[in-house]
């Protein structure tokens, strides 16, 4: 499975502006829908889960009836066939470092953040390790080896 983080559009078949009723529908498609807290329509949270991967996507409706941003959650398995890919790279299992490097030498400034969320505002996308699920771990220094996180927004800030 591979999706791809599109700057200012979205993530795989998600699109940032689309409506409640038509992230729905293609999210039922995907697999199963789950929202948080319990209830209807929005604001609220709408967690996806695809029926083959551990991967999570959570549609998030701030302002109404329009997607205002998606979260992306690494897999669990390390072995599970999926590829979440910004500009070609792959978020999730490419190491840190070289993600950050690759990405500020293609000319888009990262804002590091002390909580460890990596903002690039040209792309309106958030890096970041958030979860506390177990990821492999560089073994100098046994920070995260990978980002397990990963916001596509409409507007980030700083």
């Amino acid at each position: 499975m591979d999706i791809e983080i599109t700057p200012h559009v979205g993530a795989g078949p998600f699109r940032l502006g689309m409506t409640f009723d038509e992230a729905m529908e293609i999210a039922r498609e995907w697999g199963s829908v789950k929202h948080s807290p319990e209830g209807g329509r929005p604001p609220g949270k709408y967690v996806v889960k695809h029926p083959d991967v551990t991967l999570n996507v959570v549609l998030i409706f701030d302002s109404g009836e329009k997607l205002d941003s998606i979260e992306l959650w690494r897999f669990l398995d390390e072995d599970e066939d999926v590829h979440v890919t910004l500009d070609g790279l792959d978020v999730f299992r490419t190491a840190k470092r070289t993600l950050r490097r690759e990405i500020e030498s293609r000319g888009h400034a990262i804002d590091y953040n002390d909580a460890g969320f990596d903002g690039i505002a040209d792309f309106n996308v958030i890096l970041a390790n958030a979860s506390s699920q177990e990821v492999p771990a560089d073994p100098r220094t046994g920070a995260p080896l990978y980002f397990d996180y990963a916001l596509v927004a409409n507007r980030i800030t700083p």
